[in-house]
């Protein structure tokens, strides 16, 4: 007989009654029943409820465990009466009636309880990881994880692509997030940075001659956190192709991504290939995100000229200094209680902005709110337009286009939400495409990237020199799933006088892109292939597929909200010694100079 066991816990049917068997695992539950003593031995694999006699010897060893201690079990098989079968396990038809029990190692009081549902402080979840991941919840998440990476591994091969890998210490870049820097010991003073993600090397990638490219990647960015983002580091399915067209890297990418989904979502329906393109344009009028949530139906528009010139003072002054009016439905709204429009406006302005404004109907009548300033014949127009029922209500975001935008967007979700209109069962994707290349940065005050600096734009050459750089759209795309950004992709800018004059545009020059990009743009001297491609967050799919709310839940080791690993004690200080090798000296290390006469 094997040393610890011959079965795991999950494995044992009623077709192994009779049989004597040795079992390893933690003590999960004990239930003392007088003369029996119950116990529900768990392993990675499941549970299996042991028996012990009061008579046994081992009756009184079990009494004295404290839980998660890790026992061996020998017994025999048997089978359960009727009612005391347990449907929900798959080991519930059997129970093994223990002949010894040894302790393989005890527990100390535990500081969560395993067995518990209810959620615990971060910090005493985050400083106990090891205990966390018995959980079964989160235990299930992670192997989620695992088994999503491996069916993308599986259908990025199935769909022709070559699995490399890339550096991890690589240059810094002026673009994007935060780098994590890595002093380098042999070239005191310089730094390494850890790579925000593959971009770079994979478009080298191509230029070699590499066709379909992937890799599930790490990547670091020295960020905040967030419900969707972890800090320091996340992975991706990064992939870049050659000599496509944005249409064939959706072609590629929308099979895998809709048979993962299909593969692990439990029933709920997926968007079928090809999903839907929107552009970001449209987006951000219909949502008021470029991250819209299509299971939400509500759909933003545009009431900037009824209210031009209306009866409603407020609104009509707005727009005469710049402002839009964006109308947010709320079907069957009208008849709640006033309450209802007063809570979402004391939201709005809770939120910092000026408010909104609103207007319920009833059984069809002229409505309240701001209908009686707007005026019957200004309503009669809304209601033809807006296609609003009778009992419908509708509320108003007016301020300059990118506020109202944003104010839109998240009263479409509140108010969704607040009705219970967005659907459950689904994964609904799309496609956000025709990006702009350039936006302006009030901050700075000059034209910035909006989205990839190595992306083409469309229009190419011409479309630099002859168009207002705001105009210009560009060859980039993200993939969205309710609501959730997976992924930012792009056509990439492989000529190199195209590269220069983008980045003049955004006030870089030459000198800046060849010290900052040298591999890239003298790579492209050489004969680049046209080539796009994409990176969607593997994080953010298991976290989708789980059904959790925080990324935390789906990663096996994550840092708090401060970028702390409480369990490892990161980051921490370091000795004088490495420091002095690194070349490295604090500003507050340095000794102020002696003071000088006169």
């Amino acid at each position: 007989m094997h040393t610890y066991r011959t079965h795991n816990c999950n494995q044992l049917t009623i077709a192994n009654v009779g049989e004597t068997v040795r079992l390893s695992g933690w003590v999960f539950r004990v239930r003392d029943h007088g003369k029996l003593m119950f116990i529900d031995l768990r392993d990675h694999y499941g549970v299996t409820q042991v028996v012990v006699d009061k008579d046994s010897e081992a009756f009184q060893l079990v009494q004295s465990l404290n839980l998660e201690s890790v026992i061996r079990v020998d017994g025999k098989v048997l089978a359960r009466s009727g009612d005391q079968v347990n449907p929900n396990l798959p080991t519930g038809q059997i129970e093994v009636r223990a002949v010894a029990v040894e302790l393989l190692s005890p527990a100390a009081e535990l500081p969560l309880p395993i067995a518990a549902t209810a959620e615990y402080p971060e910090e005493i979840r985050l400083r106990n990881r090891f205990l966390d991941l018995r959980r079964e919840k989160l235990h299930a998440n992670i192997v989620l994880r695992s088994n999503v990476i491996a069916s993308l591994r599986r259908r990025m091969i199935a769909q022709g692509f070559t699995e490399f890998q890339t550096p991890i210490l690589t240059a810094s870049s002026p673009e994007g997030a935060r780098d994590f820097l890595v002093p380098s010991r042999i070239h005191p003073g310089k730094f390494y940075a850890l790579p925000q993600a593959p971009q770079m090397f994979k478009q080298l990638l191509m230029v070699a001659g590499f066709d379909r490219y992937f890799q599930i990647a790490p990547c670091f960015r020295d960020e905040d956190a967030r419900a969707d983002r972890s800090p320091g580091e996340f992975y991706q399915l990064d992939f870049e192709m050659s000599f496509v067209t944005q249409e064939d890297v959706f072609a590629a990418i929308e099979p895998v991504l809709h048979g993962v989904f299909e593969e692990f979502a439990e029933g709920k329906s997926v968007t079928p290939p090809p999903f839907p393109r929107i552009t970001y344009k449209e987006s951000m009028l219909k949502y008021g995100s470029d991250k819209p949530d299509l299971r939400n139906p509500i759909e933003i528009v545009d009431v900037t000229h009824i209210f031009r010139g209306g009866g409603f003072g407020v609104f009509a002054s707005a727009i005469e200094e710049g402002a839009v009016v964006r109308a947010i439905p709320a079907p069957g709204a009208g008849v709640r209680a006033r309450s209802f429009f007063d809570q979402t406006n004391a939201w709005a302005k809770a939120e910092g902005f000026a408010g909104l404004g609103y207007i319920n109907f009833k059984g069809g009548e002229g409505g309240g709110g701001v209908a009686k300033n707007l005026g019957p014949e200004r309503v009669a127009q809304l209601v033809s337009e807006m296609g609003l029922g009778p009992d419908d209500g509708v509320f108003f975001a007016c301020a300059k286009e990118s506020i109202a935008a944003k104010l839109a967007g998240m009263a479409r979700t509140r108010v969704g939400q607040e009705l219970d209109l967005i659907a459950q069962n689904e994964f609904k994707f799309c496609w956000i495409v025709d990006f702009p290349m350039f936006e302006w940065d009030e901050l700075e005050q000059k034209v910035i990237f909006s989205h990839n600096p190595f992306s083409m734009p469309q229009g190419e050459m011409e479309a630099l020199e002859t168009m207002n750089p705001l105009d210009i759209l560009a060859y980039q795309y993200d993939i969205v799933c309710n609501g959730i950004e997976l992924s930012s992709g792009a056509i990439r800018n492989h000529k190199p006088e195209i590269m220069y004059k983008a980045f003049e545009i955004a006030g870089y020059d030459r000198s800046v892109v060849d010290e900052k990009f040298s591999g890239m743009i003298n790579a492209f001297q050489y004969g680049a292939p046209p080539h796009g491609g994409s990176a969607p967050g593997v994080d953010r799919i298991v976290m989708l597929l789980a059904d959790e709310p925080n990324i935390r839940e789906v990663i096996l080791f994550p840092m708090n909200q401060k970028a702390e690993d409480l369990m490892m004690g990161a980051p921490s200080t370091v000795t004088p010694k490495q420091l002095k090798e690194l070349g490295i000296r604090f500003a507050t290390d340095t000794k102020p100079a002696p003071p000088t006469n006169g």
